[in-house]
């Protein structure tokens, strides 16, 4: 299998979606924050739906440094009706238009997944939005399988 499959456009399509957005501590506690929001689903009487999403959006600020707010993803069985803070939910998420890449290989080199959507976002002077969906499909003791999402600024 080649490490890096990839697609010009794809869409991405997400139901049922709770969301965290992350703060310091969730990051320096990550296995505790998703084990919360698993917990927080179950609690809700729903069950957690598929493998754990990372979203991160990207955007420059007026001082011209980068803000990155990085978000986590789960689907859920159910829609929860009533959620409390930190958690929102979303029915039906969906991104057109993206480039895609699916990555085999060590996580420590998932970076690559993302460099190849920019180098030919940059090749085929494709504008992209700045955010990111990672999708986390599969992991064993030496390998992970990620799906990496990245959002066209413009309908092409």
């Amino acid at each position: 299998m080649r490490p890096l499959q990839y697609s010009n456009s794809k869409t991405l399509k997400l139901n049922k979606v709770l969301i965290k957005t992350l703060e310091k501590d969730d990051l320096e506690n990550f296995v505790t924050t998703v084990e919360q929001m698993e917990n927080y689903i179950k609690s809700k009487g729903s069950q957690t739906i598929g493998p754990l999403i990372q979203h991160i959006e990207s955007s420059v600020n007026e001082q011209g440094e980068i803000d990155i707010v990085i978000k986590l993803l789960r689907q859920s069985s159910n829609f929860i009706q009533h959620v409390e803070p930190p958690y929102e939910m979303k029915s039906v998420i969906r991104v057109k238009n993206c480039m895609y890449v699916r990555y085999t290989g060590p996580e420590s080199k998932l970076k690559f997944a993302y460099d190849k959507i920019n180098l030919t976002a940059f090749e085929e002077d494709i504008e992209l939005k700045g955010d990111s969906y990672t999708i986390f499909v599969d992991q064993n003791e030496d390998n992970i399988i990620a799906d990496v999402f990245m959002e066209k600024a413009n309908e092409q």
